[in-house]
């Protein structure tokens, strides 16, 4: 598997030529474009690597299905159902979904930023610090990695600059969607965006979901069945922002995309894929680790299609 890993990234890494990236949050400029790496967490309890695998960067929107999962896991399926919707938007990530019509659950779903943000006011505890720390304490069970922490430096450069996502929580509030202080509920959202992994972390995480609730090698289930299906069926069809439908027809697995350049994929009861190469598509997702996803595909037949 190795072998062929290291034959995939090979293959793969004139693509990272192709992308950029990201600079509307000035810190993740900081990034080296030529990073790719991987890394597969598979059912025989191996961890399989290649490349630039070991690389921390921050997780960004990677952390909108541990959200989700953290609401699910405190208020259940229908209650979130009610405060965001599952269609696919057809826009961009951090697109304004206004109209001249009242802003409703259903025009938004967990994936996109909005979405994400109100998610964050169904997280259980009674300060905003406490609802991140249980959110943290959730990505680490995932992750298997007790020592995940916040890079403060990407955390203080999104809270600079992250006004796209101040208009966005506005309105979530202008329409009644949420009713605590929009600036709290920013800061919950900022710090989740820039809690920092690596490759492994992520395989891990899309392993855990791949079987539904049971972590690699224990075997513990830390959530309900019916909530990975729900978090993977929505992966499936909106998490890789306005290109969803493209990766469905290419790669075919529920995955989760982050404009820090990693990707999260979940192959059902197989394997989670850990995927980092920083410079991104004009949609936000990374342009080699897209590719690298689509080889693997193929030649492991990992389309659930």
């Amino acid at each position: 598997m190795e072998e062929l890993l290291e034959k995939i990234l090979a293959a793969c890494e004139p693509f990272v030529r192709q992308g950029k990236l990201a600079d509307y949050i000035p810190e993740l400029t900081k990034a080296d474009p030529n990073d790719l790496g991987i890394c597969i967490q598979s059912s025989d309890g191996r961890m399989r690597h290649a490349g630039d695998y070991h690389k921390c960067f921050t997780i960004q929107s990677i952390v909108k299905p541990i959200l989700l999962l953290q609401a699910l896991m405190d208020n259940g399926i229908a209650s979130v159902r009610q405060k965001v919707g599952v269609e696919a938007t057809g826009k961009p990530f951090d697109g304004i979904n206004y109209t001249e019509q009242a802003l409703l659950s259903d025009h938004i779903n967990p994936m996109v930023n909005m979405g994400a943000i109100a998610i964050c006011t169904m997280i259980q505890g009674r300060t905003y610090q406490e609802k991140f720390q249980r959110l943290l304490s959730l990505t680490k069970r995932l992750a298997c990695n007790p020592d995940l922490s916040v890079n403060e430096a990407v955390y203080l450069s999104e809270k600079r600059t992250g006004n796209k996502n101040r208009a966005l929580a506005y309105l979530l509030k202008t329409y009644g969607m949420i009713e605590d202080d929009v600036e709290q509920v920013l800061d919950c959202y900022f710090r989740a965006c820039s809690i920092q992994v690596n490759c492994s972390d992520l395989a891990n995480i899309g392993f855990t979901l791949a079987n539904h609730g049971r972590l690699p090698i224990s075997g513990e289930r830390i959530f309900p069945s019916e909530y990975g299906s729900y978090v993977n069926a929505i992966l499936m069809t909106c998490g890789m922002y306005d290109g969803s439908g493209e990766f469905a027809v290419n790669v075919g697995v529920p995955a989760k995309s982050g404009v820090g350049g990693g990707i999260m994929a979940v192959v059902p009861t197989r394997m989670g894929i850990g995927i980092f190469s920083p410079a991104l598509d004009e949609k936000g997702n990374s342009v080699a680790g897209i590719q690298v996803l689509k080889q693997l595909s193929q030649k492991l037949y990992l389309s659930i299609f």
